[in-house]
């Protein structure tokens, strides 16, 4: 054997060669989304194209080259300055794109990497260990496209208290497509039956898919004008920069929500009874999209619920509908139950961010500060996907004898002797 071949390391160091290079490639990957989001968080809310003109200079108009829009890279280059009229550049910029590297090399970290068995393997599970990435890369463009949209929806609510929905419709495309594409890959023989997403047998699948088409049906009905938007003569009744909650018809626009929702209520009634005469389960495409499907209904309707009752009880709108948007988007990506998991855990988030002004907003300034709901919604979102094993014993600890969704399915898979 050559010399130099002697000096490199063995086979297993090889391998971890290799992840720390595909590592290094998820966080450079994750840096030029972050690179991205932030075009989308300046653009969006001034209803700006997110792809033209190019990346400029938002005072003098220059035009960056190539070297100077490399994520992190060129902030530092530049010294935090536009290089033509050294305006100085905002540390979110690099910041953002720092977190979205961070985000998707520990995503892929957490779900390739970590042994079966172990603390955190809850996050990802054996479905993904098994698959690889080469069998996996659709789902996992789903979780990584979700977060990083996630990302942006979470600093746009929290700075205008509006959730374009441009992002959370691009989530749900993207998630139903590639969950979809996932369907078609082969599977391990081991995990066969085994989805990385809560799916459902044939009442379920086909109640999504109805229920799908319901919601196709009330959106083509608003589009014809046989039914008004909710709100849509808010200017007729408030002035210029008073707030939504002032509206004084708050009540009477749920009757038109709840009307948009009939014919997706009848859909999933209709899927339901089609299915529960079926045998078996159905296959793995139908199971994962159906599952993408029914977790995009599933987690609008929870915060669809609470808003159409919450605006009935009080008389004001009680939540916004870019929360709706928001938690349906996730459902799509991850499924119901990280969604609706996520939705309970907000509220104490939310009393957390209040406490914490109260006793800390003089020491840091924003501390404290009013947010709407959305920003609490995906802090918990995150908290539930890249703490899953944690969020796993709290709710054990809090609800003795409790199993996660993931810990029953890794049992139903596991060899017994």
């Amino acid at each position: 054997m050559s010399p130099i071949l002697l000096q490199f390391p063995d086979w297993e160091t090889w391998q971890w060669l290799k992840w720390v290079l595909a590592l290094c490639f998820f966080f450079a990957f994750g840096a030029c989304a972050g690179s991205f989001l932030n075009v989308v968080i300046f653009r969006l809310p001034r209803d700006m194209s997110v792809v033209n003109p190019p990346s400029r200079c938002p005072r003098c108009a220059w035009r960056l080259r190539w070297h100077q829009n490399l994520p992190v890279v060129s902030w530092c280059l530049l010294r935090g300055r536009c290089a033509a009229c050294r305006t100085g550049i905002s540390p979110q910029y690099p910041m953002i794109e720092v977190f979205g590297g961070l985000l998707l090399a520990g995503l892929a970290a957490l779900l390739y990497l970590v042994p079966p068995g172990g603390f955190w393997s809850a996050v990802g599970g054996e479905w993904w260990l098994g698959q690889g990435f080469s069998g996996s890369w659709p789902a996992f463009i789903c979780w990584a496209f979700a977060l990083l949209g996630l990302l942006a929806m979470l600093i746009i609510d929290a700075r205008t208290f509006l959730i374009p929905i441009q992002i959370p419709t691009c989530i749900t495309l993207v998630c139903f497509v590639f969950w979809g594409v996932q369907g078609l890959l082969p599977e391990v023989p081991l995990l066969t039956g085994f989805l990385p997403i809560p799916s459902f047998g044939w009442s379920g699948t086909l109640a999504a898919f109805a229920g799908l088409g319901g919601v196709l049906l009330g959106v083509a009905l608003l589009r014809s004008g046989l039914l008004r938007y909710s709100f849509s003569d808010y200017e007729d009744f408030l002035e210029e920069g008073a707030v939504l909650a002032d509206y004084p018809h708050a009540r009477r626009e749920m009757g038109l929500e709840v009307l948009f929702l009939i014919p997706c209520m009848c859909g999933l009634a209709l899927g339901w009874f089609l299915g529960s005469g079926l045998e078996g389960r159905p296959g793995p495409f139908l199971a994962v999209l159906g599952g993408s499907i029914g977790g995009w209904l599933i987690a609008g309707a929870v915060v669809w619920v609470v808003r159409i009752l919450g605006t009935l009880a009080f008389g004001r709108e009680a939540m916004g509908m870019g929360d709706v948007h928001l938690m349906a988007a996730m459902g799509a990506a991850f499924g119901w139950i990280d969604p609706v998991v996520a939705f309970f855990i907000a509220p104490f988030l939310g009393l957390a961010w209040v406490l914490a002004g109260l006793t800390g907003g003089r020491v840091l300034k924003g501390l404290g500060q009013e947010l709407p709901y959305g920003p609490h919604l995906a802090v918990a979102l995150f908290l539930v996907v890249f703490l899953k094993p944690v969020v796993i014993e709290a709710g054990q600890w809090i609800l003795p004898g409790i199993q996660s969704a993931s810990t029953l399915r890794l049992a139903e898979i596991a060899p017994t002797e």
